[in-house]
């Protein structure tokens, strides 16, 4: 329990291949609990997922990480109370990156990416972000297929229900945001005093795996700041939007308490 948490705003940070929309059921889930709820949309994200995909903006080529950041910082200088953050895979990296700035009464980073610096080691991961990363792609944007987000996202899915999720959420992708993580910007101070984080991890996520999360989880060394850590059983990278995710948002709301 967090009895030091006495915000009662909530901003959700979408990660990558999404848009805000994939945050519709948490929002009616905590404002059904009292909170205020706010889902930016990360830059040239906020059209539908039909018109990204007819009709994609050519600045997504040029979008990075600090951009994404930048963006939800400006939110939350507007709002009244500094806010809980809850953000999911990319999402999870500007949690941590805004907690540092001094942006947040308390951090959730949902299968988070990883600061610069923490260097992932598992293939999946390898397998998953290539396609992504590709240095041969110049500044083009990412166009997922189905094939792919099956094994990124919905492995733990049937192929049914990875195909469903991936007309209901995907979208292209600017491939700088995800390289720009690597840079000196996505830099976390790890020895600092920091508000409340928890991570959480799918336990089957091949895109940003459990072991990837608990390395993020370890790096803090603050003694006196509270961080805590929970694996999901059978969760791939889409544990926000399966059948399963009210679990996920019943475990945050008891920790927020």
């Amino acid at each position: 329990m967090n009895k030091s948490i006495q915000s009662k705003t909530i901003v959700f940070i979408h990660g990558l291949f999404v848009t805000a929309e994939s945050w519709k059921d948490w929002v009616a889930f905590f404002e059904e609990k009292g909170y205020k709820c706010y889902t930016p949309s990360n830059p040239y994200h906020d059209i539908t997922r039909q018109q990204m995909w007819d009709n994609t903006p050519k600045e997504l080529e040029k979008v990075d990480f600090k951009d994404v950041v930048d963006n939800i910082a400006n939110l939350i200088d507007t709002l009244p109370e500094k806010p809980i953050l809850i953000g999911h895979s990319l999402g999870g990296l500007a949690v941590q990156k805004l907690v540092e700035m001094g942006k947040a009464e308390a951090g959730i980073c949902i299968d988070g990416a990883a600061p610069a610096g923490i260097i992932p080691t598992q293939w999946s991961f390898i397998k998953a972000n290539l396609p992504v990363l590709n240095p041969f792609k110049g500044d083009s944007v990412f166009k997922p297929t189905k094939n792919w987000w099956f094994y990124a996202f919905g492995n733990n899915l049937t192929r049914q229900e990875s195909d469903k999720a991936f007309d209901d959420f995907a979208v292209p992708e600017s491939r700088n945001i995800p390289r720009s993580t690597t840079k000196s910007y996505a830099k976390v101070d790890f020895k600092k005093p920091h508000v409340p984080l928890l991570f959480i991890a799918g336990e089957k996520d091949h895109i940003i795996p459990k072991g990837l999360n608990k390395k993020n989880f370890n790096a803090y060394k603050d003694k006196n700041s509270k961080k805590d850590f929970k694996i999901f059983e059978n969760r791939g990278h889409f544990i926000c939007g399966d059948k399963n995710w009210k679990e996920v948002a019943n475990y945050i709301s008891e920790w927020i308490k």
